[in-house]
């Protein structure tokens, strides 16, 4: 009782400070450790102060269903709008549950309850290694976790998890498989040639299983090891953009297609979420209209994270503006060559001064810290 009073201060503390509500990692450690109560107290407090709660939910596949409604009863109970980011059904054994998912949605929304998503436009993810192993054996951090992968004893029973459907975890290592996984993310200099290829590849390679290969690049490297995970169905994400509750991100840092962010492997969504969005699925494919696409780019997140004054192009708002060629503007990047500009960008303005003139950077930097709701008032 003592800590979670200690962490509802801190919630509050930093919904004065201006944050955005209480995000969550469930499918991770030390997320997943996190229970139902404990969550519905934190965001209680963030609630109070305007906040919602964002959650990379427990599970997106094989326990997807009571994943959601976890989400919908942490929302009930605190009174906050929640959100599910990245929205996806994982593993192909998942792939028929998006209607039962979205109807589970629309039905908290018919109620009342403010409850949204967002998505990337790919049928992959990208995280690391460590969603292709237990919890457990990550208790106490990398280091800890390396340590465990030594033992071989661990490393048995860690491999014996891998091959099943994890009963208390998510398993993208079986949602995905060992060849549909690409490794894009290293440190150590000694493994960066390995950078595009799939798991499979360098397991055979290394004349070993996947499993054992994947736990020795995870000491070898020193790191979670960035992992690109072929999860998703594409005629998933075509149904998910057409729903009107659904906004849209990357997912990804921002980058440059230069200098040291060429050392490792990346994941298209980085450079062409949104312009795959407005050239693929609204000019192509015409699953919705340019307007609607626009509006679920930035007045929607806007009003779902409660953020004033922006998010459309009226009076007295900060000038964030974005002019494109709908019929240009496209994703380039691919899996195989993934830091690409998208094209069809020409001008962007934020503050009201212009970021990119006429597709080519300006140098300017008039970015500005977005304060949320309970900024300076929530004691």
């Amino acid at each position: 009782p003592e800590q979670l009073s200690r962490m509802r201060t801190l919630v509050r503390k930093a919904m004065n400070e201006g944050a955005m509500g209480v995000g969550s990692s469930l499918i991770y450690a030390p997320g997943s450790y996190a229970e139902t109560d404990e969550l519905v107290a934190l965001t209680s407090e963030a609630g109070r102060c305007g906040g919602m709660y964002i959650s990379h939910m427990r599970s997106e596949g094989d326990r997807i269903e009571q994943a959601v409604a976890e989400l919908i009863e942490i929302s009930r109970r605190s009174g906050a709008p929640a959100e599910i980011y990245h929205l996806k059904m994982a593993g192909k054994d998942n792939h028929a549950k998006r209607e039962a998912v979205v109807r589970q949605i629309e039905a908290a929304r018919s109620e009342g309850l403010r409850i949204t998503a967002d998505m990337y436009t790919y049928t992959a993810g990208a995280t690391g290694l460590d969603a292709a192993m237990p919890t457990w054996v990550q208790a106490g951090g990398v280091e800890a976790w390396i340590e465990r992968l030594k033992d071989p004893a661990i490393r048995a029973r860690v491999a014996a998890e891998m091959k099943a459907p994890g009963s208390d975890w998510e398993n993208l290592f079986h949602g995905a498989g060992a060849d549909k996984m690409i490794l894009v993310g290293f440190k150590n200099p000694a493994l960066k040639p390995l950078t595009g290829k799939t798991l499979a590849e360098v397991a055979a390679m290394r004349n070993q299983s996947p499993e054992q290969t994947a736990m020795d690049l995870v000491i070898e490297d020193g790191t979670r090891v960035g992992t690109v995970y072929f999860l998703m169905s594409e005629d998933n994400v075509r149904e998910q953009v057409k729903l009107p509750w659904m906004s849209f991100g990357s997912d990804a840092a921002s980058q440059s297609a230069e200098g040291v962010f060429l050392k490792s492997g990346a994941h298209p969504r980085t450079y062409g979420n949104f312009a795959r969005l407005l050239g693929h699925y609204v000019r192509d494919e015409k699953l919705i209209t340019l307007a609607e696409a626009v509006h679920r780019l930035s007045g929607l997140p806007a009003r779902n994270l409660s953020i004033t004054d922006r998010g459309a192009l009226r009076p007295g708002y900060f000038a964030d503006v974005v002019v494109f060629d709908p019929a240009t503007i496209a994703d380039t990047a691919t899996f195989e060559a993934p830091h690409r500009y998208a094209i069809g960008m020409r001008d962007v303005l934020v503050n009201g001064v212009a970021a990119l003139r006429d597709g080519e950077p300006t140098g300017a930097t008039p970015g500005r810290a977005v304060r949320g709701p309970g900024f300076n008032r929530c004691r």
